[in-house]
């Protein structure tokens, strides 16, 4: 396939920072939110991160004017019908994907390739709700899209090799790494990465340490480049707690139990950086 248009749902974190790398990558994009609010938003951020890259020389201001330019909003998902590729970049919630998917199968072509961008849920089972689920995939972008250099590649039982490889080369072309994982819970990043999150909110709970001194304990000792806590707060408590209750449950196994006080916290609507109070106190 000679991949030319794509589509991304969802114009919140994620779905921005694909539509902005998959632009500056040359590829024509469709954004689709049922806000336009939301899409004029995600377009300022776009512009914002654009401008960044010019402040700092690694971007001409013509090459962000012509970013911009191959990215079309729209409300619709009848905009979809001459795409070649969609991502889902909606929310982590099982019944809502399942839905955003369907109207997506609704509206694009039976060739045309379909991704999840999710971080936990079953590739296999999101495929199932599509036809031609051969043509399904797990596209695991990271955030910040445009500055994190991994994209986790999942295939479903059902997805194709051609789709598979289809998924390979885009990748490559977005200047991204790919690595390939199979379909159980939380796939390989975030199954190593989010049980030790979900240890470090434990050892903050029992009071062992603080939480900067639990962050700073695992920059400094682990060499990594933010603490777990702070890590939580950035990708979301929310988001934590359902991947989680999403390993909890795929796996049955007690040791991905989540933390009473990550779920407390949540209850509270402490979640992080985007609501200003989680582990750490942000402005």
């Amino acid at each position: 396939m000679n991949l030319q248009h794509m589509g991304v749902i969802g114009a919140g974190t994620m779905g921005n920072g694909i539509a902005q790398v998959c632009a500056q990558a040359g590829f024509n994009v469709t954004l689709i939110d049922i806000s336009e609010s939301a899409l004029q938003k995600a377009l300022a951020t776009v512009s914002k991160n654009l401008d960044r890259q010019v402040a700092k020389g690694t971007l001409t201001e013509a090459q962000k004017l012509a970013t911009l330019d191959k990215i079309r909003t729209s409300t619709d998902y009848g905009s979809l019908q001459t795409v070649q590729l969609v991502i889902e970049a909606a929310t982590e919630n099982l019944d809502l994907k399942l839905r955003v998917l369907q109207q997506i199968a609704a509206q694009v072509s039976a060739d045309c390739v379909i991704a999840s961008n999710t971080s936990s849920l079953s590739i296999t089972q999101l495929a199932a709700s599509v036809s031609q689920p051969e043509r399904f995939i797990g596209l695991h972008f990271f955030n910040p899209v445009p500055v994190m250099g991994l994209i986790e590649v999942i295939r479903g039982l059902q997805t194709s090799d051609a789709t598979h490889a289809l998924a390979l080369d885009m990748a490559t072309t977005l200047g991204k790494t790919a690595i390939t994982a199979g379909n159980r819970p939380g796939f390989v990043v975030n199954r190593i990465l989010v049980p030790m999150i979900n240890e470090a909110i434990l050892v903050f709970q029992e009071g062992l340490a603080s939480a900067e001194d639990i962050d700073a304990g695992m920059r400094l000792g682990c060499n990594q480049p933010i603490g777990p806590l702070a890590l939580a707060d950035l990708i979301g408590l929310d988001t934590v707690l359902a991947i989680l209750e999403a390993f909890y449950d795929g796996f049955n196994d007690s040791k991905y139990r989540p933390a009473p006080l990550l779920k407390e916290m949540v209850a509270a609507g402490y979640l992080g950086r985007k609501t200003g109070r989680g582990f750490h106190a942000y402005a």
